[in-house]
């Protein structure tokens, strides 16, 4: 098996819900069966938020690519980062390591696509910095679609700030089914959980919704590279 590095720590919550997922994804009958990982699970990576929304702070591209070289120097032959809104920064680590970032919007949009066909709506249930930001924007629109957003940022972002400091509770859960319900009725019946604090909530979007987590595509992708060549192996074998 592979071994992939792990950016963590925005949130800490967020990295321990990917690794729990990472554990129930493999059919394991023994320890040695599961993904071997690196984790550096940081939480004084400078804010994406504060630094994306309101100028202000240090940022965090430079503390995410020092994570990322001494993640491959300990042994990482992939990277994975389960924070949607810190893939602004991508570009930062890409250029300090020469292993694959396994690239949690790309691979989340082409979900979308698969789910919502073509010229059709997909809402996004994200930080306002990921609107600021047009994280999803221009990938959707080559595949002919068009992001759309709640309208009550406040909302989101008071969402999210709460779950950072208590977890997930039932306030935050009716302000994250409020706001799927309203992209709802503008027409995106397809919606991605773009954000991993409200990962922690995945079953919180309205009824009728077809709703994917951009967490789960990302644990995917980290099963399909670590085990890519024990599969190989098996397959020879045969």
């Amino acid at each position: 098996m592979r071994r992939v590095g792990i950016l963590g720590g925005m949130g800490p919550q967020a990295t321990l819900l990917l690794m729990q997922k990472l554990l129930d994804a493999v059919p394991a009958v023994d320890d040695a069966d599961h993904i071997p990982l690196i984790v550096d699970q940081n939480p004084q990576v400078p804010s994406r938020m504060r630094h994306l929304i309101e100028g202000s702070g240090d940022d965090p591209g430079p503390v995410l690519a020092r994570m990322a070289e001494r993640l491959v120097v300990a042994g990482a032959e992939a990277l994975a980062m389960p924070c949607n809104t810190a893939h602004h920064y991508a570009p930062a680590i890409r250029a300090a390591v020469k292993v694959p970032l396994l690239d949690m919007v790309d691979l989340s949009v082409r979900r979308a696509a698969e789910l919502a066909g073509l010229d059709g709506r997909v809402g996004i249930l994200a930080s306002p910095a990921v609107r600021k930001i047009g994280l999803f924007d221009a990938p959707l629109a080559r595949c002919g679609l068009q992001a759309l957003y709640p309208d009550d940022e406040a909302k989101m972002l008071a969402a999210i700030r709460r779950i950072k400091a208590v977890g997930p509770d039932p306030e935050t859960a009716v302000a994250l089914r409020t706001a799927s319900d309203a992209l709802l009725q503008r027409g995106a019946s397809v919606q991605m959980i773009a954000c991993t604090e409200y990962s922690l909530l995945s079953d919180a979007t309205a009824v009728g919704v077809t709703a994917f987590d951009t967490l789960d595509v990302l644990v995917a992708a980290i099963t399909g590279f670590a085990l890519e060549d024990s599969q190989r192996g098996a397959t020879n074998v045969v």
